[in-house]
């Protein structure tokens, strides 16, 4: 059995508060940053666009941006198998600051380079290779902080203390969207065209910088017995385990599909299919993702008092019955209070596993493979379902056909619901607390 983790020198069960929400802090600050980093492209791509890429048309240059996009996502498992190997076999904490440095130096990098005029083709070369680090870095991020955060919470409030990982997540989301919003009325369109664009860029390398400094005061989660054997962060050992890793890939391909249906497609969704117009969205959106971030820790204590178990059954069973009517629902309401009624019924829903969407898979694997075990799989059915999501919503509304995406939500819903109703209880047999070991 692995050793428990160590908060101030007393197992983390036994250490304060304080002590917790002091780790949890530091953690889950690189979470932020990593995500205002990887949002902060997708909302400025429209300002840099054309000073790397130098077509007469500005569509060719959005879908030339939005294809390095793409490309930094399916980077993610790559992140997720290598910083899952090293939080494994050389420690969480270490993973954690590597993977925070290769977003600061993707962002410096972007917010430094020179453009196509300057020197030709090499800028959207080193374009990509700004944004394939960062991929790589937010890949690995997840699985290694779901993990330190599990592991230093302790038991009975670990889900209320993981669910800060989500909470970081949506608010660098809207910290990238609220640094725009600040740009665009201190400075001119041609302001932010000409070199304002760069500025959310270097804000984020800063942000890195301080991540980096709490997080080196970070304690070591990982006992150094565990690290050295030599199943730790191996592949081969962590095929060993495939009911977890089936689950996870399950949990995951339902759970980031709504997750990313509810939220980023959402968008486009109420102006492409409601008609409302952008400034009534973006207030919709905004106050929505506002309400769901400061949702996640209650959602994550529920957890703590009905079992992960039953956090996934009721959201997988509440989607898959509710996606169809739910975004049928929304196609036709006109109005911007009845859409975000609706949205946040649907976000609502979404919580029960976004709040516990990181301890959740961390207790299906033993400490050896247990950054691996979260992130890999996790990194995989995110870029397939979760990065895929807009694409597919939009060819099927291409075809004529865009209710058949509500069902595809619904399916996937579905998925999730049978991996809930196989999941063990992880209150009894759960790896987090030693209380045995799952069978495969």
């Amino acid at each position: 059995m692995a050793a428990p983790a160590v908060l101030g020198g007393v197992p983390a069960a036994e250490a304060t508060d304080r002590q917790k929400i002091k780790a949890i802090v530091a953690a889950s600050s690189g979470n932020l940053v990593e995500w205002y980093d990887f949002y902060a492209y997708a909302f400025t791509s429209i300002y840099f666009a054309s000073a790397f890429f130098p077509s007469s048309s500005p569509t060719g240059q959005l879908l030339a941006t939005a294809g390095i996009f793409a490309m930094g996502f399916f980077m993610r498992p790559l992140g997720g198998w290598l910083f899952g190997w090293l939080a494994d076999k050389r420690g969480r904490k270490l993973s954690m600051m590597v993977s925070v440095l290769l977003m600061c130096a993707g962002s410096l990098m972007i917010g430094l380079l020179p453009t196509y005029e300057t020197i030709g083709v090499m800028a959207p070369v080193l374009l990509l290779v700004a944004r394939l680090a960062q991929g790589l870095s937010v890949g690995g991020e997840y699985g290694t902080a779901a993990t330190y955060m599990s592991e230093i919470a302790g038991r009975g409030r670990r889900g209320f203390l993981s669910s800060f990982q989500y909470v970081t997540l949506i608010g660098g989301q809207l910290l990238a969207v609220l640094v725009l919003f600040a740009l665009q009325h201190l400075l001119t369109g041609e302001e932010l065209r000409a070199w304002g664009w760069r500025i959310p860029f270097l804000l984020g390398a800063a942000g890195a910088i301080v991540a980096v400094l709490l997080r080196g005061g970070l304690e070591e989660s990982g006992s150094h017995d565990t690290m050295q054997r030599k199943e730790a962060g191996s592949l081969r050992a962590l095929l060993l385990h495939k009911r977890a890793l089936l689950i996870t890939l399950a949990f995951t391909m339902g759970g980031s599909l709504y997750f990313y249906t509810m939220t980023t497609y959402m968008q486009k969704f109420l102006v492409n299919t409601m008609k409302l117009d952008l400034k009534s969205v973006s207030t919709v959106m905004t106050l929505a993702l506002i309400v769901f971030m400061l949702l996640q820790p209650l959602f994550g204590a529920l957890s703590d008092r009905i079992g992960r178990r039953n956090n996934m059954i009721l959201f997988s069973g509440l989607a898959m019955l509710g996606a169809v009517p739910l975004l049928s629902s929304l196609s036709l309401v006109a109005s911007p209070s009845a859409a975000f009624a609706l949205i946040m019924v649907g976000l609502v829903i979404a919580t029960f596993y976004t709040s516990i969407s990181g301890v959740v898979k961390a207790e299906l694997f033993p400490a050896e493979v247990r950054a691996l075990g979260v992130g890999l799989p996790y990194a995989i059915a995110n870029a397939l379902f979760g990065g895929t999501a807009e694409y597919v919503a939009l060819s099927f509304k291409s075809y004529g056909n865009e209710s058949l995406f509500f069902w595809y939500v619904a399916v996937m819903a579905g998925v999730a619901f049978a991996a809930s109703l196989w999941m063990p209880d992880t209150r009894k047999y759960g790896y987090l607390d030693g209380n045995g070991r799952m069978s495969d």
